[in-house]
């Protein structure tokens, strides 16, 4: 492999000729050239006298014999901090947005983090339209709806591949966790434009908006027996010679019988929210103790308030996915929300790219919705990501070494969170060195619930950022907009919902 040519053996010139002797004497060599070691236990089993081999290796080891005296008594991530990372991860940045938006915002048992991090990005143009010291929008009246959707989603999946069989990979993927508290981009544009969007005064937080769990087992009970039922009744309408335009229409009309069971469900442990075209009145005060008053539909609001200076659809994810080609436009198949809606969408990048964008962005005053793996190497206490954190490579003498994409195909890694971008730091060449973000766990845990992430945590997990099309290269606005999708399959890592 590379530049370099593989280097021939030629065969012995003293034997007779045989067209498959060089071959066997190139395989020989080859084998003793690697020098192969015979394993210990032949048959694979770990066997007593490979384990005494390895302890008495280790109990030679100071090393190991300390990392033993501690570790068997501490969290290893707390003893393994390394203080070096901690001191240089301050909560200081030169760049950052010039308006300040409050309260912290907190999730609490939940999965929303992907209505939190969008919410707290449409807030600010709120805030500062009607000069708020204060306020949040209600992630509860959002996450109602893409609950309901969600559910009718998985259904409509349902009708679609009754005729797969039950354990085919599709139908057990899609009834695995068919109404996840998390979301993508695509999925906040299709509910907001469709139910707009109202102050969390208006449709406040309930037991199970922030308690998600009980909430969830119970809606997915009900909707893989109602997805059986479906399955039931598509046989039997099959078996019948029915035609095809008559089966969807019955089997539709079977569905919507049942999903009001989700209804009733989710209106008794969330609240009935208002609707898209019903009004409401909200007052507040402003920050210099001025009372306002707004009235108008979820609608009404999202337009005069939100949708400035760009509406949601205006904005898209870039991804960094190192498995794939770049400038490409993916998504992802079965995956979505509401049914019929904008899909959602992906325009592939180099990693440098997506930190270009953020900065400008920044520098523009506008905050940035972004996916990552936010388990990976970072401290919640201190509100710190940082691949440099844990000293693990140093305490067991290992290498950590899989690359993005590596982590991306062996299910060690993915897109698990979403959070906002509000600040950068750049060095003396404008290359950032680290960000600020708002995250939606309270203010307890952090900065007062500011989080530093390093620029190298942002190349190894930082996986989506949202921008408007005025803050990403033309180049990749016109693949976007180009529509040439790249559809991967509903099972791939792209496919995780933070």
């Amino acid at each position: 492999m590379g530049s370099a040519p593989s280097k021939h053996l030629a065969p012995p010139t003293s034997v007779v000729h045989d067209e498959k002797r060089p071959l066997l004497t190139d395989l020989a060599d080859g084998i003793a050239a690697l020098r192969v070691v015979p394993p210990s236990s032949p048959d694979g089993s770990l066997t007593k006298s490979i384990i005494q081999s390895w302890e008495s290796d280790a109990a030679g080891d100071p090393k190991t014999v300390l990392a033993r005296t501690v570790l068997q008594h501490s969290n290893i991530t707390t003893t393994l901090t390394s203080r070096t990372a901690r001191t240089a991860d301050v909560h200081v940045f030169n760049n950052v947005i010039d308006f300040k938006t409050g309260p912290i915002t907190n999730q609490k048992s939940s999965g929303r983090c992907w209505l939190f991090a969008s919410t707290n990005v449409f807030r600010y143009s709120i805030m500062k339209a009607l000069k708020l010291s204060d306020f949040e929008l209600s992630q509860s009246y959002l996450f109602f709806w893409d609950k309901l959707n969600k559910a009718n989603y998985y259904l409509e999946l349902s009708i679609q591949n009754a005729d797969l069989p039950i354990d085919d990979r599709l139908v057990k993927h899609l009834s695995g966790d068919l109404v996840s508290d998390g979301g993508q981009w695509d999925m906040v544009v299709n509910l907001v434009e469709r139910y707009g969007l109202v102050p969390q005064a208006v449709f406040p937080e309930s037991t199970h908006s922030s308690l998600s769990g009980p909430l969830n087992t119970l809606v997915k009970t009900k909707l893989r027996e109602h997805a059986l039922i479906l399955r039931r009744l598509s046989s039997s309408l099959r078996a019948s010679s029915v035609p095809e335009e008559v089966i969807i229409s019955t089997l539709r009309a079977k569905k919507e019988t049942l999903i009001k069971e989700i209804y009733i469900i989710l209106t008794a442990t969330l609240g009935v929210p208002p609707a898209a075209d019903e009004k409401f009145t909200w007052e507040f005060t402003d920050s210099d103790g001025k009372f306002g008053k707004w009235q108008g539909t979820p609608i009404d609001f999202y337009k005069a308030f939100a949708s400035k200076p760009y509406p949601v659809s205006e904005s898209f994810s870039l991804i960094n996915d190192p498995r794939n080609s770049y400038s490409k436009l993916y998504t992802v198949d079965k995956l979505g929300n509401i049914w019929g809606a904008r899909p959602v969408l992906y325009v592939n990048t180099e990693i440098e790219t997506l930190k270009a964008v953020v900065v400008k962005a920044i520098k523009a005053g506008h905050p940035i919705f972004f996916g990552c793996d936010v388990g990976k190497f970072s401290e919640t206490a201190g509100g710190i990501m940082d691949p440099a954190l844990f000293q693990y490579e140093l305490a067991f003498d290992i290498t950590l070494g899989m690359t993005k994409a590596e982590r991306l195909q062996v299910n060690e890694s993915a897109m698990t969170h979403a959070m906002v971008i509000s600040g950068v730091h750049l060095d003396d060449n404008g290359k950032p060195v680290r960000y600020k973000v708002e995250n939606s766990w309270g203010d307890a845990s952090g900065d007062k619930g500011y989080f530093v992430m390093t620029d190298a945590w942002f190349e190894q997990f930082v996986y989506q950022v949202v921008a408007p099309k005025a803050y990403i290269p033309k180049t990749l606005v016109e693949v976007y907009e180009s529509g040439e999708k790249v559809v991967l399959p509903p099972w791939d890592p792209m496919g995780t919902l933070a």
